[in-house]
């Protein structure tokens, strides 16, 4: 199983920090290139260049009241939700749709669907482990 992940490019791992503008306050993030290539991707689906996606997230970060703090575990937060919702089929694969042209309320409503179905499950798991753990 681990030699997937193990073989995959070394490149993908690499930190690389890009200087950018965020609000007119010029800064510098550092990902995984793994990271940027996703955020790119992202930024292409709706016609935005790395630099307007990540300074966009930014300030609705920002306005929606979060901690700024830890911005770049936000943005690996945000690819992996990306792809996440491409495997449930909430975001199309095909690049030509726009993330805003998603409706995002219906899709947020469905993954709260989902993780709540799955809580039971999950809990089932951590009793049972915890008895055969005891017993």
């Amino acid at each position: 199983m681990c030699r997937l992940f193990i073989g995959a490019e070394p490149d993908l791992w690499e930190p690389q920090t890009r200087s950018m503008r965020l609000d007119g306050v010029s800064t510098s993030v550092r990902l995984e290139r793994f990271f940027w290539k996703v955020l790119e991707e992202i930024g292409r689906r709706d016609g935005l260049s790395l630099s307007q996606l990540v300074a966009k997230l930014s300030r609705e970060c920002a306005e929606a009241g979060h901690d700024p703090a830890n911005f770049a575990s936000f943005l690996r937060v945000c690819c992996g939700r990306y792809q996440a919702l491409q495997v449930a089929g909430e975001i199309p694969t095909a690049p030509g749709v726009a993330i805003a042209s998603l409706d995002a309320e219906g899709i947020l409503m469905r993954e709260r669907q989902r993780h709540a179905a799955a809580l039971p499950a999950v809990r089932g798991q951590a009793e049972a482990a915890s008895f055969s753990a005891t017993s």
